[in-house]
């Protein structure tokens, strides 16, 4: 941290769907840990709130109880917004709401209507938000407009592509996202096979990536949360003889260890994927990344250096990029992890970030 920079106390409210550390909340998980972690060691004093039973290392959790929020994935664009009776979302806010007279600024990691409602309300400190995923509903592009409207600057997201898919990307902060490289191992010598790594809901679409290993013969490790066991079970019963295995959802130490012996990451998702955090992982490993060119990885994979774009919803594309796959340069793959992706170059946009939000609210 520079010297002229003090020390700031700051508040994260999480995600509501579930605990930190039960994978429910998908890459904004690994986000805020990496992000805590970063921010801790630059001298920067925090706390995150979070459901009951949610685990974040050395970062102070404060543990709100209440029912867990649906997660915004699964509901249409016209859904209605809703809320349980006794909603863990309601009463981390209104611990926030107590509390916010302690902290330098509040930190909204959740993709749910009510904190970006009650962003007006918090007067004595600022509330700003990190949008995790892109436009899914018509209520939420409603009320994250008019924060931005309203407060300029307070709308932080991962990439120019899942900004784009708001009516209001010019008020959009890029922040991107990162890893800690110390912890991912670089592999020179990978193994046959090939990784996916997510979430197993349809919108990850992981069954494009089964199809391409059944066609190829190329065997397919799957890591991720089986969110979806109907549509798992789909996959399974459609194709029988794919070379696959699932692994489940591990820590980042075991994850690691399976995916830097893996010949390249496929990643086939069927919406706008706001970043991609499983694409820098791979790439911390030395993995290249054959996506759909489609959100996020658009804006992470170096086509023909660290990975292949291919068009979306292609097998066959997925196909043809396997075959190509000598063509990359491991090395570069884990140069490009070192360059963009540090916990440093991330603690750095954020605190850049902070230090705006403080002077336009002083």
């Amino acid at each position: 941290m520079p010297e002229d920079r003090q020390p700031l106390k700051l508040l994260f409210l999480s995600t509501p769907v579930g605990p930190l550390g039960s994978g429910l909340g998908g890459g904004v998980e690994l986000t805020l840990i990496n992000l805590c972690q970063e921010l801790q060691s630059r001298g920067h004093h925090l706390a995150v709130v979070a459901p009951t039973g949610s685990t974040l290392g050395k970062i102070p959790v404060i543990e709100i109880a209440g029912e867990w929020q649906p997660t915004a994935h699964t509901q249409g664009r016209e859904t209605p917004i809703t809320m349980p009776g006794n909603a863990v979302l309601a009463n981390m806010c209104e611990y926030a709401r107590r509390v916010q007279s302690d902290y330098a600024l509040i930190i909204n990691f959740a993709y749910d209507w009510l904190p970006f409602y009650l962003t007006p309300f918090f007067q004595g400190t600022p509330l700003a938000h990190f949008v995790s995923m892109g436009s899914l509903s018509e209520a939420m592009d409603v009320i994250i407009g008019q924060v931005a409207e309203q407060f300029p600057r307070r709308i932080g997201v991962y990439t120019h592509t899942q900004a784009a898919t708001f009516p209001f990307p010019q008020h959009c902060r890029v922040l991107g996202s990162a890893v800690d490289l110390s912890l991912y191992d670089y592999c020179d010598e990978p193994g046959p096979w090939t990784v996916w790594m997510g979430r197993i809901s349809p919108e990850k679409g992981l069954e494009d990536a089964v199809a391409a290993a059944q066609l190829s013969g190329i065997p397919l490790k799957i890591l991720g949360k089986l969110e979806d066991a109907a549509y798992w079970q789909t996959i399974l019963d459609t194709y029988p003889e794919a070379p696959i295995e699932y692994l489940g959802f591990l820590p980042t130490q075991a994850l690691q260890a399976i995916v830097r012996q893996c010949r390249a990451l496929i990643m086939t998702p069927r919406w706008v994927e706001a970043f991609g955090n499983v694409a820098i992982e791979a790439l911390a490993c030395g993995v290249p990344i054959i996506s759909y060119a489609r959100g996020g990885p658009t804006e992470i994979i170096q086509a023909g250096k660290t990975g292949w774009l291919v068009q979306p919803d292609s097998i066959e594309g997925l196909v043809s990029a396997l075959s190509q796959l000598d063509k990359l340069d491991r090395r570069a793959c884990r140069q490009q992890a070192e360059t963009e992706y540090s916990l440093a170059a991330l603690g750095d946009r954020f605190e850049q970030w902070f230090s705006e939000l403080l002077s336009i609210s002083a």
